[in-house]
């Protein structure tokens, strides 16, 4: 597999990851669970999220098995109302296919991301790539440091 930002990006901040190559076509999380034979709860999927007054998209990463509780996500976010990106809408503010949208490749471009606090519990957790067919599993808590995201209860 052929280096990418997201990868260029982890090998600069010397990060331990492993890349997977999967069919370069829109997949849902629990689809890639099942492609990688991994529990859906490790395989965590990202929503653009937008906010209702002003202000940057949220990234809401979740696991694969759960949905947004957008109600709390609101409130954690102190916003009266947010609401899922249309698939158009999340690929013209991330600049990113659906699929292939990934925490790792919008770090310092104006989202605050936010991953669910289950992945603390996982040793490792999978994220997608930053294009289609290609998901990264890395260690939580690096993710976390990199994206400067916040750890919360979203589901």
């Amino acid at each position: 597999m052929k280096a990418n930002n997201v990868t260029r990006f982890l090998d600069s901040r010397k990060v331990k990851y492993e890349v997977f190559e999967l069919p370069r076509e829109k997949l849902g999380a629990e689809e890639v669970a099942r492609l990688l034979k991994a529990p859906p709860e490790i395989v965590f999927k990202s929503i653009v999220i937008i906010r209702r007054g002003t202000g940057k998209p949220i990234l809401a990463v979740v696991p694969g098995n759960q949905e947004v509780d957008l109600k709390k996500l609101a409130k954690i976010m102190g916003e009266k109302k947010v609401s899922p990106a249309t698939q158009r809408e999340a690929e013209r503010l991330t600049g990113l296919q659906a699929g292939g949208i990934s925490p790792l490749a919008l770090v310092n471009r104006g989202f605050q991301i936010l991953i669910h606090e289950s992945a603390l519990e996982e040793a490792a957790i999978h994220v997608s790539g930053g294009e289609l067919g290609v998901n990264i599993r890395l260690d939580p808590r690096d993710l976390i440091k990199l994206s400067g995201a916040r750890v919360a209860g979203i589901c």
